[in-house]
């Protein structure tokens, strides 16, 4: 059980950390999302950390704490482990202050992430299956070599770093009300919950602080609900960047007695915000980055009996692998009922799929793939499986085209 003591980060070690950052980082534009405000009812803004430098927040915490090493600890060089921002991160501000940096990804890491991260000069070591083999083995180097390590969220100067997007939102909207973001470690929402909270309370007003998890990486309810790190045995998100199973010590001491909640959202809420930002906002944020906009969307604010007239959403990060964006534009389509995927058992006789490219034409739905099938396990001699993807105009629509179809006498099961 932790103790409630004097917390590890101070306003004043954010705003000291604002000042090393100066004319190294982007001051990150806010933007008014009036779609948002439509779908939601608040006034919404988006604190666009998606466009930072490296692609995220992360340089910001990485820098603040490489810059305050000592001359001969900078010689012995840096070595992290990261799937990717945290290591974009120290990567660039590693060649910023001159210093070898080695980060360990892990295998299969997505290229961009490693192509980027070797071209802001970092020797790139690849090593294990996940994150955290790669971080053992980040430390094993460290020990043995006497390089400095860079956690990712677990340090003081790291936790400062990240609040400095805290100070920077208070003086583009000081009239907000409600913060929300995602929270892997736990770095960026404590940071920012330091300089937001304490700001509020010199200004001798509220400003709620809530965190977002992807509900199959949710560390922190547990943990909060415990007043103990709970660590979870398995974590599987499409939001790589929060897929953090086990919150850090220092985070946790200050979220546990500054964030207002901590809340959770479904993949398939994520695939939906990360469309809706492409479409709407024309920006691209990767999954974590958008969990603060699937809450939104998913109207959690109100089930928790909060009631934001003007909030502000920090998109995190937007270094998203192409591939992966497609199947989740996919996916965040078929939950819009945008994308219907049907699956129909006919008798393999001439005229069936005519009729069933007919239906689906007159239903005004456009079919971008068939797959025609004979043979399989489930299939008796003389059956025939159609498998039919087709771009649909929402989910009334959706509905009618099943329903049209199913008037010719077809029985269509969708497939998810």
């Amino acid at each position: 059980m932790f103790q409630k003591t004097q917390l590890p980060v101070t306003l004043a070690d954010v705003e000291a950390a604002r000042t090393v950052l100066e004319g190294v980082v982007e001051y990150t534009p806010v933007q008014h999302s009036r779609a948002l405000g439509l779908a939601t009812g608040s006034e919404v803004f988006l604190k666009c950390e998606n466009l930072q430098r490296a692609g995220s927040f992360k340089v910001r915490g990485a820098y603040v704490r490489m810059a305050k090493l000592s001359p001969e600890e900078k010689a012995r060089g840096v070595v992290a482990a990261s799937a990717g921002n945290h290591a974009q991160g120290v990567a660039q501000a590693a060649k910023r202050l001159g210093i070898k940096a080695r980060i360990y990804m892990p295998l299969g890491v997505a290229l961009p992430k490693l192509t980027a991260t070797r071209d802001h000069g970092a020797e790139v070591i690849l090593h294990g299956h996940n994150v955290d083999e790669a971080l053992a083995e980040a430390q094993r180097y460290a020990e043995s070599s006497g390089a400095v390590f860079v956690p990712p969220y677990d340090d003081p100067d790291i936790i400062a770093g990240q609040g400095t997007i805290g100070l920077e939102l208070l003086e583009q909207l000081p009239d907000v009300d409600t913060v929300l973001m995602g929270v892997g470690g736990g770095g960026l929402l404590a940071g920012v919950a330091v300089a937001i909270k304490a700001k509020a309370a010199e200004l001798g007003r509220e400003i709620k602080v809530i965190g977002v998890q992807a509900e199959n990486a949710a560390a922190y309810p547990p943990s909060l609900a415990a007043d103990a790190l709970v660590p979870l045995e398995r974590v599987s998100t499409i939001a790589d960047g929060i897929a953090v199973g086990r919150p850090g010590q220092l985070p946790f001491q200050i979220i546990r007695e500054l964030v207002d909640d901590v809340i959770t959202v479904s993949e398939d809420s994520l695939a939906a915000a990360l469309v809706f930002l492409l479409e709407r906002s024309k920006l691209v944020v990767e999954p974590a980055g958008a969990v603060g906009v699937a809450a939104l969307l998913d109207g959690k604010l109100e089930e928790i009996g909060v009631h934001p007239k003007k909030v502000a959403v920090i998109l995190s990060g937007g270094n998203i692998d192409p591939l992966l964006m497609l199947k989740v534009i996919q996916r965040g389509l078929s939950v819009a009922g945008r994308y219907l995927t049907v699956r129909i058992m006919l008798d393999d006789r001439p005229g069936s799929l005519a009729t069933i490219s007919r239906v689906i034409a007159e239903s005004d739905a456009n079919v971008t793939r068939v797959d025609h099938t004979r043979i399989g396990g489930a299939l008796s001699m003389g059956d025939v499986a159609i498998t039919i993807d087709m771009e649909t105009k929402g989910h009334t629509h959706s509905e009618q085209v099943l329903q049209n179809l199913r008037a010719e006498g077809f029985q269509p099961v969708v497939v998810h």
